[in-house]
């Protein structure tokens, strides 16, 4: 068994997103759990982009310090830039903090939920962007995994 696995009840790997999860419907966060198996692991970080958006990979999602002890992101995660538990959310594409649902101007997209487990808390205050997060990652990544759902608008 890998390291670390990523799932959702609420859609399968390379499977469509639930329009509850988008622009669509009720633009709130899937639920998300994962299994890791690494004692030398102190928090997790995940990433959530869709590479097939316009001009540049859109960035629906970012959070991080997310407490190793964590197995799961509960449906409908608070859009607060810091959670009860110590997790931060970073900046989105849309500038704010929380989770930003699909929602493509055209045709199908692709949406990957990257998991992360570094060996570090991340020094950062939340409302990161993106790319903060991401150097701040660098060197920290002991394994990680990804979920792809995809959607489309029916206008």
């Amino acid at each position: 068994m890998a390291a670390l696995l990523l799932f959702s009840s609420a859609f399968s790997d390379g499977g469509p997103i639930p329009a509850l999860h988008t622009c669509d419907g009720a633009d709130i966060s899937p639920p998300l759990s994962w299994q890791a198996q690494d004692s030398s692991i102190v928090s997790f970080a995940l990433v959530c982009e869709d590479p097939d958006a316009p001009l540049t990979t859109w960035t629906h999602w970012v959070i991080f310090n997310i407490p190793a002890t964590t197995d799961s992101l509960p449906q409908g995660l608070s859009t607060e830039s810091r959670l009860p538990d110590g997790s931060c959310q970073g900046l989105n594409s849309w500038g704010r903090t929380g989770y930003g649902g699909p929602c493509p101007p055209s045709g199908t997209h692709r949406y990957f939920f990257r998991l992360y487990a570094l060996d570090a808390m991340l020094d950062l205050p939340s409302r990161s962007r993106p790319a903060e997060v991401a150097r701040a990652m660098d060197g920290h990544v002991i394994y990680s995994a990804s979920l792809m759902g995809t959607y489309s608008r029916h206008r």
